[in-house]
């Protein structure tokens, strides 16, 4: 039987043998446990810990794409058929992309669009009252029928579209400018002088400005139109635009006056 002091000196060996086994144990582990836990200089870390902005670079971040301000410039909508949309001509030569140069130069702040279908008679223009409107247009120049008479169609049928779309447009309390038209001699006299007569009828019937004839100038000028003899060229509709303008310059004055701080007071 081992004595007090003998058995003590016993578990004081065996107590250091066991802490060396333990250091060496852990030592040896290093190389395999610790691996996929602790990053090491190759992986491009320089420490275990969370990279900070002082040990990181910055990253350059690219500018992020500017919005554009909304458009807020009360808007013009040009309705029509192809004489408003600028068949035949580059998109910057149409009547409304003109008419809104003409209108930038001389300091009129509105927006103009361009509503117009090559083809469009006055039945489609009347399909197409409910898109105009979605736009919330301040002013619509209606330039619709031409298409009606160069196919010869009944007149009372006609007038009954325009009719209608020009009570949409003011039931939306949208000011309505009306382009008039005119056709060749050889759709009969009779016919051609109803023709032009149904636009002034309108036009007095809704108190509407009126345009007489908006191919003035340019129609039957063969330098002025295309080879078809019907469409305006860039120049020709150049001369449209000031046709327009007659008309359209007293209605924009008249809404920016009643649009004045004077005139609102007043009321």
């Amino acid at each position: 039987m081992l004595t007090c002091s003998e058995l003590l000196k016993f578990i004081a060996r065996l107590g250091t043998a066991c802490l060396l086994a333990w250091v060496l144990s852990g030592l040896s582990g290093c190389d395999q446990s610790n691996t996929s836990t602790v990053p090491s200089s190759s992986d491009g870390l320089a420490s275990a810990t969370p990279p900070s902005a002082e040990h990181t670079p910055l990253r350059k971040s690219l500018p992020a794409t500017p919005t554009p301000p909304p458009d807020d410039r009360p808007r013009i909508v040009a309705f029509g058929d192809s004489l408003t949309a600028g068949l035949g001509v580059a998109p910057e030569q149409s009547y409304p992309t003109q008419l809104q140069k003409q209108l930038d130069a001389l300091g009129y702040r509105y927006q103009v669009l361009n509503a117009g279908v090559s083809g469009d008679t006055s039945a489609g223009g009347l399909r197409r009252v409910s898109w105009v409107l979605a736009g919330k247009p301040q002013v619509v120049i209606l330039e619709l029928g031409g298409n009606d008479g160069l196919r010869g169609l009944g007149l009372p049928e006609t007038r009954s579209h325009l009719d209608a779309i020009i009570r949409q447009l003011k039931d939306a309390h949208v000011r309505v400018i009306l382009a008039g038209m005119k056709l060749p001699p050889n759709y009969g006299e009779e016919y051609t002088a109803r023709f032009e007569a149904m636009y002034r009828d309108l036009a007095q019937l809704y108190e509407l400005p009126l345009i007489p004839f908006l191919l003035e100038g340019v129609g039957g000028e063969r330098t002025l139109n295309q080879a078809d003899g019907i469409h305006p060229t860039g120049e020709g509709y150049r001369i449209v635009v000031k046709n327009v303008l007659r008309s359209l310059l007293p209605v924009l004055k008249d809404a920016s006056t009643n649009n004045s701080p004077a005139k609102k007071k007043k009321a």
